[in-house]
């Protein structure tokens, strides 16, 4: 038997490092070729990482959470062969890729690629290689997939274990309201894959026996890792540094909405059905064409605005992995309908976490909403280093004095948060006051200028 070292490929261009946030297998494992090793992330991008040869699991070299550097030794496999150890060759890693990223291949190409797979490091043997879009997991055949439907297994992970499964796994999990911890995954270290999740769907869950009132003492663990972990250093930097002013304002949308239905009868694929994020995205861009300062970064520890032309948008969007910031370029140079196509790209690259680096970096000020869970107002956290950010509450019909009598309108608020030490409360007022008058009057976001 002979012994191979798997290294941490090279995962992106001046990436030095990336954090360990899933193992797919464990010590005493038995994997073969392309099965799925391990996980990590880096700038909110995930790169999976297959076993190049066949083999058994005898080390692995770092748990999760755990930051590991370009080119460590990742997992030791024993193999077939001659004694003696093997490492992975530099010019074989090239062949890992992060999502949306593959050589060749522009971002919009792979929009409607499957979810994200990374070909790993290549091990040198005899046989040919395969190329990297080649390298996919394995999947059940048909006829386990039909056997799992009359014998359904136990799932293998201990009670309270987190189900391994893909992001896309997990949405349509969630979008078929299914506890992923009750469904049995065949793929490596009991991966739940989509066959699983279908078999699971097709024979129904088991009914659930409801036990009586009783005291319950478990507690879980849950290491912060991750995407996860992402979000709250980002957070805590902004709550640490930023010292925030939120202003609520109160938007009546009822001409909005009324445009917004005729213009959404006749949808095509140039001109999208409307939300009303592209009405406010256009608004935004009219208003920070007014109030530039606005548009900015503020680099605290060099104590320098730097206020950008272009308008970036990052569009706070809830994902199976967690909350992720894509970011819509240069809204400034689009219409309504442009800002709409962009935006409905971009957010399900995100959803399916298959957005490369440059879509989820890059933004000057951001819009959260919660839609129709948004809550009557909201004290939206800035995404630092930026300035200014918008929230979006749910609009709601309430009564509305016209000067003679109350009549229903479509009213919704605006709870907005600005950085204090740069922005002052009068800016921010002028900026909301401007956001409202659009908003109320929404022909005017199809003049020019």
């Amino acid at each position: 038997m002979a012994e191979r070292i798997i290294k941490l490929p090279d995962v992106g261009e001046g990436i030095a490092e990336a954090e360990l946030v899933e193992w797919h297998v464990k010590v005493g494992d038995i994997i073969r070729e392309d099965d799925l090793i391990a996980a990590v992330m880096t700038d909110k991008a995930t790169v999976e990482i297959p076993a190049p040869v066949d083999g058994k699991v005898t080390w692995i070299g770092a748990e999760i959470g755990d930051t590991v550097a370009i080119g460590s030794a990742l997992v030791k496999l024993e193999v077939a062969g001659e004694g003696g150890t093997a490492e992975l060759s530099e010019p074989d890693q090239k062949h890992a890729v992060i999502p949306g990223q593959a050589e060749g291949l522009s971002p919009e190409s792979r929009s409607d690629a499957p979810e994200s797979k990374s070909a790993g490091e290549t091990e040198p043997t005899s046989a040919a290689l395969a190329p990297p879009q080649a390298m996919t997991v394995p999947r059940p055949t048909k006829a386990l997939a039909a056997a799992s439907t009359s014998a359904p297994a136990l799932p293998r992970r201990t009670p309270g274990e987190r189900p391994l499964a893909s992001p896309a796994v997990r949405l349509k999990a969630r979008e078929a309201g299914v506890d992923l911890r009750q469904v049995a995954g065949t793929g490596p270290a009991g991966r739940i894959l989509h066959e699983d999740l279908d078999a699971f769907l097709l024979r129904g869950p088991e009914a659930e026996r409801k036990p009586g009132l009783s005291e319950k003492t478990g507690v879980s663990e849950i290491k912060v890792v991750g995407l996860r972990r992402k979000i709250a250093e980002k957070m805590a930097l902004a709550k640490a540094r930023i010292p925030h002013i939120t202003i609520v304002e109160e938007v009546d949308v009822s001409a909005l909405e009324d445009l917004r239905a005729v213009l959404n009868r006749k949808p095509t694929p140039e001109r999208p059905k409307l939300t009303l994020l592209p009405f406010l995205m256009r608004a935004m861009a009219k208003a920070l064409a007014e109030q530039p300062n606005l548009n900015a970064l503020y680099d605290d520890e060099a104590g320098i605005v730097r206020q950008h032309a272009g308008i970036h948008l990052g569009i706070a969007t809830q994902t199976p992995g967690g909350l992720m910031v894509p970011v819509v370029k240069h809204a400034e140079a689009r219409d309504i309908f442009g800002c709409a196509l962009e935006l409905n790209r971009i957010a399900e690259r995100a959803r399916q976490g298959t957005a490369t680096r440059d879509e989820l970096t890059g933004s000057t000020i951001t819009i959260t909403s919660l839609g129709a869970m948004g809550g009557i107002a909201t004290t939206p956290v800035i995404n630092h280093p930026e300035v200014a950010i918008v929230g979006v509450n749910k609009m709601m019909v309430r009564p509305v004095w016209d000067g003679t009598t109350f009549v229903p309108r479509k009213m919704m608020n605006l709870s907005s948060s600005f950085d204090h030490r740069v922005v002052d409360g009068w800016d921010a007022a002028v900026f909301v006051q401007r956001l409202k008058e659009l908003l109320e009057n929404p022909a005017t976001l199809f003049i020019d200028g």
